[in-house]
């Protein structure tokens, strides 16, 4: 998550509060060459020692095992592609959700009309953001962390309290 407070401008006025949500992986390149590395070195040692004791279904799973984790990272780093965009002006609010495909999704907001609802739970904290203004709800941040929630609810909170305020 990257939070920032910008002067440069968008929608012709200059930005009070922007933020770019992404979801938190913990294995970066490097870590997946590295454990990709392992895994193919492991799994060629296992299938030469089942082929030669004509193990060949045995073999066979080894290969499809790497396959599928392969896979699963695969996956895992296509989800990381997804963002969701907050900029707040004095006269918008604008969210831009992209999708792991690159579909983009828009809302813009009035951020006088707008409010910002946060649900909490006493043990787990945050569980759910969103801002809301009459009958249309944008919910953000679902693939953060506890402490990235808190930390955007607070900035976010005191940038649109603080618009509001300089009415």
């Amino acid at each position: 998550m990257t939070l920032a407070t910008v002067e440069s401008g968008f929608n012709g006025e200059p930005a009070v509060f922007t933020a770019e949500l992404r979801p938190h992986r913990s294995l970066g390149r490097v870590g997946f060459r590295v454990l990709m590395g392992v895994s193919v070195a492991v799994t060629l040692i296992n299938v030469v020692f089942f082929l030669a004791t004509n193990a060949l279904p045995v073999a066979m799973f080894f290969g499809l095992d790497l396959a599928l984790l392969y896979g699963a990272f695969w996956l895992n780093y296509r989800s990381a592609r997804a963002k969701e965009v907050v900029r707040l002006s004095r006269n918008h609010l604008d969210i831009q959700k992209v999708s792991p495909a690159g579909l983009v999704r828009k809302s813009q907001y009035n951020p006088f009309w707008a409010r910002f609802d946060v649900a909490r739970h006493e043990e787990f904290g945050i569980t759910d953001m969103a801002v809301i203004e009459r009958n249309r709800r944008t919910t953000l941040g679902k693939f953060l962390g506890p402490e990235e929630r808190e930390n955007f609810a607070r900035a976010f909170t005191a940038a649109l309290a603080d618009i509001k305020r300089r009415v």
